[in-house]
């Protein structure tokens, strides 16, 4: 059975000068049906990612069989913990990225410029390499990747992102921005 009742994060927007919170959104479905929506906040740059998505998954109910977020990151380089938020929600957590991270980039950036840069280095190390399923990349904690390919297929319904993350990201454009039109999801 693949995980069909899911919570997709994406953060919403924000200019690149920007300090201090960013919005995080959380979409909660029944494999193609939209049942809640959820909003939070995590510091730009920070570190309390893991610990607001385990609040509001926690908070969106005992359905949820799964969480998915669209890259590791959230508010510039707010790492998630996808082993820790795996264990503090007792559900699989699964990273979905439409195309393979630059991984040189991204440990330049964090270790030359981003405070706490190293153990945030090592948690994306911790996650795993990004593998290719379904149409996209991927990290997962707590699941297989024929789960994760199971689950990928019963969630997606347009393009290659599943509709929590598809959804999520609407949300996020279009609470920021005022409108999601012209916003590829």
């Amino acid at each position: 059975m693949p995980h069909v009742h899911a919570i997709g994060f994406d953060d919403t927007p924000f200019p690149q000068d920007h300090r201090g919170d960013v919005r995080v959104i959380g979409t909660v479905y029944a494999r193609h049906a939209l049942h809640a929506v959820l909003s939070g906040k995590v510091r730009r740059d920070g570190r309390n990612s893991t610990d607001e998505l385990t609040r509001l998954t926690l908070l969106a109910g005992t359905h949820l069989q799964l969480v998915l977020l669209q890259g590791i990151a959230v508010a510039g380089f707010n790492v998630i913990d996808i082993h820790r938020l795996h264990r503090q929600t007792g559900l699989p957590v699964l990273v979905v990225a439409r195309r393979r991270p630059d991984l040189h980039r991204i440990e330049a950036a964090l270790l030359g410029r981003v405070p706490g840069g190293r153990q945030k280095w090592k948690l994306i190390q911790a996650a795993g390499e990004m593998e290719p399923c379904g149409g996209v990349y991927v990290q997962r904690a707590g699941l297989t990747p024929e789960e994760a390919g199971a689950a990928l297929t019963a969630l997606t319904v347009e393009g290659r992102l599943p509709e929590p993350l598809r959804a999520a990201h609407l949300v996020a454009g279009g609470i920021t921005r005022g409108h999601s039109a012209g916003q590829r999801a």
